[in-house]
């Protein structure tokens, strides 16, 4: 039934139009959703999924015997031979015709009844596979999951660092517009607004260097979303307010611990293993006799023969039942061989999951010490924009008055630019690793 509704589902989506014009702003869940559905790597692992099913029907199949009808139908033309002895069913016929047909009909079964258990084995070890087949495309999306959060915070980063940047352009415009005033009255050299028409050039290229960014990521989102070049596309969301910055932080054992039990990278290392077991058990069953057993019936007719075809037919009719039993003795290593490789398996699997778990406890660590740190330095950076602003209006102030000059004022203003950045990269960052931190617990992402 989980097979059936897979196809079903892969059918729709395919026969949907894959890339649809899904225009407007999209909302995190909305991006997530789509994606789910929409990506063609996860479509492929569902297709994997199906896949694995086939197998293990064929694998089932296996226990069952086989059935097969045979027919031969031939024409003889010896021109230069006068009679001929043709041996058919145990029964030697002379002809002197030289041009003979010759018919033959025949059904066949076989049923292996015991080849160590092998083929039992191999409908387990197929279970395991496709279990981790689905393993591995839940894998696959939460990675989507992780990289659309990013993506989706990174772009919602970048759309306030851009603000704070065009802010900064109208600024050092009017204070640029100022000093050229300043000139024309005399009150500041030329290289003071020459700098002034430098910081606004600056100012403008890095307006379009945050739109440039903005512009990337939202390209890659709508690569992982599997939207085409034409399709309009933009995300909304909410500014993260210090509530949600200032949540609690979990505890990286206790993220650790939750997803040892949940993630699917886990589970599919340790399934791998019991795989290898099993492999192992295939290839020692290679040693053990195998038991099989075979029957046919035939029948055949000659048109060279005296009797009419329905007295051939009677008479050739023939059945024959047998079993076969056959122990490897000398089979050029491969038992030995398979077992050897088998156990070798093994043991990289358990590499494989010390490995997964390893990579597994160095992420969560990294997020939780990304969530620490990035909090500490919002709290710091908030306290630190407070000063700068007050710092920098105070400065822009007096320059007007003159009693500041334009060295003063435009390190006001990359110290305003660094406070406001910082603020805003600590504070996105903090968001990004409180909400990985709850993914890998076990929650969804949820902003």
């Amino acid at each position: 039934m989980k097979y059936i509704k897979k196809t079903l589902g892969t059918a729709l989506l395919l026969a949907s139009p894959l890339f649809a014009q899904a225009e407007g702003e999209w909302t995190l869940k909305d991006c997530l959703t789509y994606a789910l559905q929409n990506n063609i790597q996860i479509q492929k692992s569902i297709v994997q999924e199906q896949m694995g099913e086939v197998s293990l029907k064929q694998y089932k199949a296996q226990l069952l015997p086989t059935l097969n009808f045979s027919m031969n139908q031939s024409i003889g033309y010896r021109p230069f031979q006068e009679s001929i002895n043709m041996v058919q069913n145990g029964q030697v016929t002379s002809t002197n015709k030289r041009l003979t047909e010759q018919g033959s009909y025949g059904i066949s079964a076989s049923w292996m009844v015991w080849n160590g258990n092998i083929n039992r084995m191999n409908i387990k070890n197929q279970q395991i596979q496709n279990e981790i087949t689905e393993l591995n495309t839940q894998r696959n999306e939460l990675s989507m999951q992780e990289q659309i959060a990013n993506l989706y915070i990174s772009i919602l980063y970048t759309t306030e660092a851009a603000k704070v940047a065009e802010k900064l352009q109208e600024t050092a415009k009017k204070q640029w517009e100022r000093g050229v005033a300043l000139y024309e009255n005399g009150q500041i050299a030329k290289a003071d607004v020459v700098a002034l028409e430098a910081q606004y050039n600056n100012a403008k290229y890095d307006v379009v260097n945050s739109q440039t960014q903005i512009d990337n990521y939202k390209r890659q989102m709508k690569s992982l979303l599997e939207l085409d070049l034409n399709t309009t596309f933009d995300i909304t969301g909410k500014e993260p307010t210090d509530e949600m910055v200032m949540t609690a932080i979990p505890s990286a054992a206790s993220v650790f611990n939750a997803a040892l039990a949940s993630r699917p990278e886990i589970k599919s290392a340790e399934l791998s293993m019991k795989a290898a077991d099993m492999q192992e058990r295939i290839a020692k069953a290679g040693y053990l006799p195998t038991l099989s057993l075979n029957a046919s019936i035939g029948d055949s007719h000659y048109s060279g023969s005296n009797d009419n075809i329905g007295g051939q037919m009677k008479s050739n009719l023939n059945g024959s039942m047998g079993i076969t039993v056959s122990v490897p003795i000398l089979d050029q290593r491969r038992n030995k061989s398979a077992v050897e490789q088998a156990r070798l398996q093994k043991t990289s699997t358990q590499l494989d999951l010390m490995d997964q778990k390893n990579n597994l406890s160095s992420t969560i660590e990294e997020y939780w010490l990304n969530a620490v740190s990035n909090q500490q330095r919002y709290i710091a950076a908030k306290s630190t924009l407070q000063s700068q602003q007050t710092s920098y209006d105070q400065l822009n102030e007096q320059f007007k008055e003159g009693l500041k000059n334009i060295v003063e004022l435009l390190q006001g203003r990359d110290n305003l630019l660094n406070a406001e950045r910082n603020m805003l990269q600590s504070k996105y960052n903090t968001l990004l690793y409180l909400q990985l931190l709850k993914f890998y617990n076990g929650e969804e992402i949820n902003m």
